[in-house]
Parts: C-alpha cells; sequence; structure tokens
C-alpha cells in the first residue's frame, strides 16, 4: 500500500499502479486484436490457396476413378474406393474401377512408385551432398576480400537466375549423342537415354544451377561472424583446418541448415529438370522418373489415384521438414532466441 495524503493507491507485482496496469492490458489486447484484423485477410487467402486443395486432393483421394473395368468391359462410376488408392501404391497393387485388387503387369505405374521413391532419394542425396561441399567452398572464397569480388559474386549467380526449363533444354543439348559432352570427353555415351548416365546428367545438371543458391546462403551466414573470432582463434595457435571446424562451421550452421532444408525440399519435389532432360522421365526403365513426375503422369489416367499419390509425396515432403526444423537445428528462429538469451 502506498500512502499519501488522498485515497491509498494499489500497486500491482510490477509496481504498477493498479488503473495504470489495467490500462496497459486494454492497450496491448487492442493492438493484438488490430493485429488480427490485419492478418486475416491474408489468411483467407492462404486458405483459399493452399488449404482448400490440399483438402481436396485429400478427398479426391479416397475416391474411385471412373472408367472401364477390365473384368466386365462395363463403364464404371466412381464411388468411395477406402485406402485402395493408396494400398495400389504403397502395396504395389492395382485395383480396378470396380474396386478389385490384381496383380499390377510390368511396366504398369503401380509398380513404379518405390522405383520413383528410390530415384527421387537418390536425387536428394547426392545433388544436397554435392551442393553443399561446392557451395562451401564458393561462399569462403567469395567471403575473402580481394579485386573484383563483387563481379566475382554477380557471376557466380547467373546459373541460378536462368529458368530451370532453360536450364534442362541446354544441358540437354549438351549432352546429346553428338553433344559438346561426349565431343569433349571423346565418349559415345547417351546420356539422356541410358539409366545410369540419365541420372548423372540430372545431378550434374541440377548441381550446376542450384549450387550458387547454397553459397548466397553460407555467404550470408559467414558475413555475420565477426572478425575477432577468427584472429583469437589464430594467436591460440589453431591452424586453418581448426577454425574452420571449431569457429566456422558451428556459426554457420543455421544458416546451412535452412540451405539444406530448402533444396532438400526443392528436390523432393523435382518435375521440371528431369522432365525436360531426360523427356519425360524416361531413360531406360524410367530411370530418372520421380515422385512428382509420377504423379504427372497417373493424372492422365485417372485423378482420383493421381490425388492418392500427391498426398503421399506431401506427407514424405511435410515429414522431411518437420525432421529438419525440430531436431537437425533448421528453426532459425528458435536459434536466434537461444543466442540471444546465451549473449544476456
Amino acid at each position: 500500500m502506498a500512502s499519501g495524503t488522498g485515497a491509498a493507491t494499489v500497486e500491482t507485482p510490477t509496481g504498477m499502479p493498479e488503473g495504470r496496469e489495467r490500462k496497459r492490458n486494454q492497450n496491448r489486447l487492442a493492438e493484438e486484436r488490430l493485429g488480427l484484423y490485419l492478418v486475416l485477410p491474408t489468411l483467407l487467402l492462404l486458405g483459399v490457396v493452399i488449404l482448400y486443395p490440399v483438402v481436396k486432393a485429400i478427398v479426391m483421394s479416397f475416391q474411385k476413378d471412373a472408367g472401364i473395368d477390365p473384368a466386365t468391359g462395363m463403364f464404371v462410376e466412381g464411388g468411395s474406393a477406402g485406402f485402395s488408392n493408396y494400398t495400389h501404391w504403397l502395396l504395389q497393387q492395382c485395383t480396378t474401377a470396380s474396386g478389385q485388387t490384381v496383380s499390377c503387369p510390368p511396366g504398369t505405374l503401380g509398380s513404379q512408385f518405390w522405383d520413383a521413391v528410390a530415384v527421387t532419394i537418390f536425387f536428394t542425396v547426392v545433388t544436397v551432398v554435392v551442393e553443399v561441399i561446392l557451395g562451401m567452398l564458393m561462399a569462403l572464397v567469395m567471403n575473402r576480400a580481394f579485386k573484383g569480388r563483387g563481379l566475382l559474386r554477380a557471376s557466380v549467380l547467373v546459373p541460378w537466375s536462368i529458368p530451370t526449363a532453360v536450364t534442362a533444354k541446354l544441358w540437354f543439348f549438351m549432352f546429346a549423342f553428338d553433344g559438346i559432352v561426349n565431343h569433349v570427353l571423346g565418349t559415345k555415351i547417351l546420356w539422356t537415354s541410358d539409366a545410369w548416365p540419365a541420372r548423372f546428367a540430372v545431378i550434374i545438371a541440377d548441381v550446376w544451377k542450384t549450387t550458387p543458391f547454397i553459397a548466397l546462403l553460407l555467404l550470408a551466414g559467414l558475413q555475420l561472424i565477426p572478425d575477432e573470432l577468427f584472429e583469437a582463434a589464430r594467436v591460440d595457435g589453431a591452424g586453418a583446418w581448426q577454425r574452420f571446424l571449431n569457429v566456422t562451421i558451428p556459426l554457420v550452421r543455421p544458416a546451412l541448415m535452412v540451405a539444406v532444408l530448402f533444396r532438400v525440399l526443392d528436390v523432393l519435389r523435382i518435375y521440371d529438370l528431369p522432365a525436360i532432360l531426360t523427356q519425360g522421365g524416361g531413360g531406360s526403365g524410367h530411370a530418372t522418373t520421380t515422385l512428382s513426375i509420377l504423379v504427372v503422369n497417373q493424372i492422365r489416367q485417372g485423378y482420383n489415384k493421381a490425388s492418392a499419390l500427391s498426398t503421399i509425396t506431401f506427407l514424405l515432403i511435410f515429414l522431411v521438414a518437420f525432421i529438419f526444423v525440430k531436431f537437425l537445428g533448421a528453426n532459425v528462429i528458435k536459434t536466434q532466441e537461444s543466442q540471444r538469451k546465451a549473449a544476456k
């Protein structure tokens, strides 16, 4: 209680008079309501553009595709399919329009699902690892002070600025049988037709295009590291490799994890580069057919089975993103808050 000439003034635990505390809370609530009103149109727009298609695809994935029943030769209307569209992909089974489960003939889409998963994961692991290594080397070079550094940074970003379709067509001509790659190497490799050459062609083209993106993000992280830390490590006798492992890597890790997350999600849903470079994910035995290419191919045969496949792909990508954010340190906001608390 605070005594005075007039009535007693009640103080809150924060040391502020009760009336002033109440007014501050009211102002804060008014600001929160205003913020909600301002972002509400954006939330509604996102709901229409993003949420509705996702929900619609999930609903369609539990419906049968209308078409000719191979067993009877009769046209069958669509209806409830339960989980048969999902078992069609996950268990490598095919279902007729009437709901009967049959074995997939060799080469049909149902038997290609796990091959597409393996190809997608292979592209993801190899391209991201190579891009991170090359991107780190490029970022370390661009972070140094030398004459012409600005020109080098601008020129490095040129491949990333080229549209993916243009990049794919460019490498398609370079990897042609009589193209410049075979001419320089003195080989006669069918880069866009044979299985493994086609896969490596996609990897080379993707690494060439998107490594600058990794380098740009890592360069931004390197520029936030104070030079005093490297100088202190040098005074303590740490060599270049020790400074890289003990100073550079820990401090650039948030930017590195964000870069890896972005690239992993990009490659998991890659479509245009292999589709154009290898003529629709062809090659020998659909060697470059990714999940996204498989979804587009299935759309031509039935929307509902394609919806089930796209839902599986969405859940796979969501799971990977969740693991990166929750367990692998890709949550930049949480990392920055931890760094501020440690600094205090």
